[in-house]
């Protein structure tokens, strides 16, 4: 595994500057790995599978760190609005859910009362921080379904309605027909 320092300077140039999310996002993965035995994600890349809980800086960090990605399919969002990530370790099972506690930003005031402005105190404190003061960090078990696996798609039906592919399960049959979930429920855009 790279360095804190090595790790910060690789996601400031993916993301274009160095944030107290990606800080986070970095620390975050840094202690899921160890919190799961894995030291070089590198050379585990088909052995951990990473769910990130927000669209935020945070995930960018995570993903450098890991290696993990929604298209290798190692990286999965689930949209909760958290700054959390769940690690697991798909050999072992052993799995790891850390949290960035929101009591850490007052720590960071405190910490670093020279800086005026919060996202400077934030920064500079969460590279310094211990893990404890930043983190929760519980074990948990993911039940994992076949379909949700890194690799080739396990299965794939056309929606009735709109006749789109649909991957691994994610269809939705209703009244004796297959949709895609948009067709079934609505999605995020209609047709112009």
């Amino acid at each position: 595994m790279k360095s804190l320092e090595e790790y910060l300077s690789l996601a400031a140039q993916r993301h274009q500057h160095l944030c107290p999310g990606q800080v986070l996002g970095v620390r975050m993965a840094m202690l899921g790995l160890r919190s799961i035995g894995i030291e070089n994600p590198e050379a585990h890349a088909k052995r951990l599978l990473t769910f990130v809980e927000i669209d935020r800086c945070a995930t960018d960090a995570v993903s450098l760190v890991t290696g993990c990605s929604l298209g290798l399919r190692t990286l999965k969002y689930v949209d909760y609005g958290k700054v959390a990530a769940t690690f697991v370790d798909l050999e072992t099972q052993g799995a790891v859910r850390i949290v960035a506690r929101d009591d850490s930003r007052v720590k960071a005031k405190s910490l670093f009362p020279e800086c005026e402005r919060p996202y400077r105190q934030q920064l500079e404190a969460y590279k310094a921080m211990p893990d404890q003061d930043l983190f929760t960090v519980e074990r948990v078990r993911v039940n994992l379904r076949p379909q949700d696996l890194p690799g080739r798609p396990r299965s794939r039906v056309l929606c009735d309605r709109c006749g789109e592919g649909i991957n691994d399960g994610r269809e939705i049959v209703m009244a004796d027909r297959v949709l895609c979930r948009p067709c079934a429920a609505g999605g995020y855009y209609e047709l112009a």
